[in-house]
């Protein structure tokens, strides 16, 4: 596979003596959105943790970007973690949870400057949340606050977005949004995105590939050919049944 810019080669990883992730090579090109697909406690988190090099593998070899994650260039990646409720009362305005992701990169008590408010307000824009930047981050709706988030991360000019879990809490039209909004950042910036998921008839639509796992890889490929295997038995059971979101579905305008 030309340009890869996330590569993973036989990866074991354990925690308490537990395998999570057993033998799993995948790779990830440029400019592609990957969903990671799977029921909870399947490992998908640690995946991504294990591509950002938070989790080391006892076996086998992770690439990020041409070298070791943990080498990978400053503001290169974009990572989004699982919502808490943490996140959502922080008593801070819109424009103040994005600028988090540059006083990062500051010195202790240095002042952002005109160039970091540009990107700020840059970042703002492309998630389409310009016009709410001085309202506060707690009084937005959960549409809202996952695309100030989005826009945290975008902030320092990524390479790669790692979601995890990013539609969690949101209802079928706001879910198909967020990920339209996903394309269009991918197309705009060149992005190279990874998310993690466990609706895979919500993400079938927008993604390059999946990658369905359950501690192994039950498959890695385009999402057409994932629903007529066994990889979605393997990972979600004998009796699983596939639904797609339909954001024109009249049923779920009635619920707007």
């Amino acid at each position: 596979m030309e340009n890869r810019v996330i590569s993973l080669q036989n990866v074991w990883v354990r925690y308490n003596g537990s395998i999570i992730l057993e033998d799993v090579s995948l790779a990830v090109r440029a400019r592609e959105i990957m969903s990671i697909v799977g029921p909870n406690g399947s490992g998908k988190s640690t995946l991504l943790r294990t591509i950002m090099g938070f989790k080391e593998p006892f076996r086998g070899s992770v690439t990020l970007l041409g070298g070791p994650p943990r080498k990978a260039p400053p503001g290169s990646i974009g990572y989004l973690p699982q919502k808490t409720s943490d996140d959502r009362a922080m008593p801070v305005s819109a424009f103040d949870v994005v600028a988090m992701a540059l006083h990062a990169g500051k010195r202790i008590f240095e002042r952002l400057d005109r160039r970091d408010r540009e990107e700020i307000d840059r970042a703002l824009e492309a998630v389409e949340m310009s016009a709410h930047r001085g309202r506060h981050f707690g009084s937005l709706s959960e549409g809202q606050k996952q695309r100030v988030l989005i826009a945290r991360a975008i902030a320092v000019r990524p390479k790669i977005l790692l979601l995890d879990e990013p539609s969690t809490g949101l209802d079928a039209i706001a879910q198909d949004n967020f990920y339209q909004m996903l394309l269009r950042l991918r197309n705009s910036m060149g992005l190279t995105i990874v998310m993690v998921s466990h609706d895979i008839g919500a993400i079938s639509n927008i993604v390059d590939r999946l990658a369905c796992l359950k501690t192994k890889l039950h498959f890695h490929g385009k999402p057409a050919d994932c629903l007529s295997n066994r990889a979605l038995a393997g990972v979600f059971g004998k009796n699983v049944l596939y639904v797609s979101h339909d954001k024109n579905c009249d049923t779920c305008r009635e619920d707007e």
